[in-house]
C-alpha cells in the first residue's frame, strides 16, 4: 500500500509554480495575480480564504482579498463582481463558499468572466472540460488527476466508481476519469445516494473515488484487494478524547481500507492540500492565456 501524500505533492507543485514565476520576474514580466472575494465573516472560509492568499505570497504571485460584509446586498455583490470582471491587472479570481442566504450563489457564479474564473465552476469552463479543450479545471478534481499522474497509478481501462454526483467534485470526475489519455481512459460508474446497492458496484472497483461527505462509509468489505482510493470527504467528528475535541475523518475507514488498497489518500493530508496547489496552477494558466492576448 502507498500513500498519495497530497501534502508533499502541492508543495512540490508551488515549488514549481515559484521558480517559473521568479523566471517571469526576472524577465520583467507581470506576475499573476489572484483575488479572494469573501462575504461575512464564516470562521472555516476565513481560514480557507486566508490560506490562498498566504500560498500566494509563499510563491511570488499578487495577491488581492476583498472582504464585504454579510449583509451587503446582492445588486451590490454583482457591482463587485463586475469591477473585478474589468479589472486589467487581475488575472483570476474566486468567489468563496458559501455566501449568505439572502443572496443567489448561481447568479453569482454565472457573472463571473469565465477568462477569470480559476475555480472552475462557470458553465463556459465545465462545457469546455467536458469537450476536452483548454480550459480551468475545477480545483480538486485537477489536484485528484495530478496525483494519479504524478504517482504513475494506471487508469486506462480501468473500472472507476465515483461515489457522489456534485458539480464541485463527483461529476466533473466522472468527466475527466472518461476522458481519452492519461490520466484518464477509465470505464466510469457515477454512483449516488439513490443508486442501489453500491457495494456491488464498489466491490468490482480498481478505482474508487468518495466524495459523500458521510465519515467512514467505505469500509474494506465493500473493495477488492488492490483498489485505488481517493477520499474526497472530510467531515468533523466529535471526539472527547482528542485534545481538540474532535478528529477530521474522511469518507473512507482508512485503518481497514488500507489494509486492501495499492493506493490511498489520508485524511487530512490528501485531496485537501492539492486544491489549494491547483487553484494556483489554474491562475498561473489564465496570466498565460491573458499575456498571448
Amino acid at each position: 500500500m502507498q500513500i498519495l501524500d497530497g501534502k508533499k505533492t502541492s508543495q512540490d507543485i508551488k515549488n514549481e509554480i515559484a521558480a517559473k514565476v521568479k523566471t517571469m520576474k526576472d524577465n520583467g514580466e507581470k506576475v499573476p495575480h489572484l483575488a479572494a472575494v469573501i462575504v461575512g465573516t464564516d470562521g472555516a472560509s476565513l481560514t480557507y480564504v486566508g490560506s490562498k492568499v498566504r500560498s500566494c505570497e509563499q510563491i511570488g504571485f499578487e495577491s488581492t482579498l476583498v472582504s464585504l460584509p454579510a449583509d451587503i446586498t446582492e445588486e451590490a455583490l454583482l457591482a463587485k463582481i463586475k469591477e473585478l470582471n474589468e479589472d486589467d491587472n487581475l488575472d483570476g479570481y474566486i468567489v468563496q463558499l458559501p455566501l449568505p442566504k439572502h443572496i443567489d450563489e448561481q447568479k453569482i457564479l454565472m457573472a463571473i468572466d469565465p477568462e477569470k474564473d480559476v475555480d472552475g465552476f462557470h458553465p463556459a469552463n465545465f462545457g469546455k472540460m467536458a469537450l476536452d479543450m483548454e480550459t480551468f479545471l475545477p480545483a480538486t478534481p485537477f489536484g485528484i488527476m495530478e496525483l494519479l499522474e504524478r504517482y504513475k497509478v494506471e487508469t486506462a481501462g480501468k473500472h472507476t466508481v465515483v461515489i457522489g454526483r456534485s458539480h464541485i467534485v463527483g461529476r466533473p470526475m466522472s468527466i475527466l476519469m472518461s476522458r481519452k489519455g492519461y490520466p484518464g481512459d477509465s470505464t466510469v460508474t457515477l454512483t449516488h445516494s439513490r443508486t442501489k446497492n453500491i457495494e456491488e458496484y464498489t466491490k468490482s472497483a480498481d478505482i474508487i473515488i468518495t466524495a459523500l461527505g458521510v465519515p467512514n462509509y467505505l469500509k474494506a468489505h465493500m473493495v477488492k484487494d488492490g483498489v485505488v482510493v481517493i477520499d474526497v470527504g472530510i467531515t468533523r467528528v466529535e471526539d472527547a478524547s482528542h485534545p481538540k475535541g474532535y478528529v477530521i475523518t474522511g469518507d473512507v475507514d482508512f485503518d481497514g481500507v488500507s489494509k486492501k488498497s495499492s493506493f490511498i489518500t489520508p485524511v487530512p493530508g490528501g485531496v485537501g492540500p492539492m486544491t489549494i496547489a491547483m487553484l494556483l496552477k489554474n491562475t498561473l494558466l489564465a496570466r498565460e492565456i491573458r499575456s498571448r492576448k
